[in-house]
């Protein structure tokens, strides 16, 4: 069913898509699957992973789940990424280098 793998639920679209949401703030889940074209059920999954994943932590409000980002889970997968980011740095710097000889 769901996975607990961070990079498994960034990997789907509709999921980076509600991360984005919640960026601006906590966000009920009726408010969240009303953006999507799919049935509620289906986002429902997509928010089922993300909490397992640690990404999202749901919060009870009456009848409402209230969803809201969690960034310290985030943070774990930028410090996995930063060693990539340098090499790309890196990389565009040669290029830069190599066109301004080239003038």
């Amino acid at each position: 069913m769901a996975t607990t793998d961070i990079f498994g639920a960034i990997a789907n679209p509709t999921r980076r898509q509600i991360l984005e949401m919640l960026r601006d703030g906590p966000r009920a889940a009726g408010e969240i699957a009303a953006s999507f074209a799919a049935n509620r059920p289906a986002i429902s999954e997509h928010l089922q992973v993300l909490r397992l994943a640690g990404l999202v932590s749901e919060e009870a409000r009456g009848r409402q789940r209230v969803y809201h980002l969690n960034a310290q889970a985030l943070g774990a997968l930028a410090q996995w990424l930063h060693p990539f980011e340098q090499y790309w740095g890196q990389r565009l710097d040669a290029l830069t280098e190599a066109l301004d000889k080239d003038k």
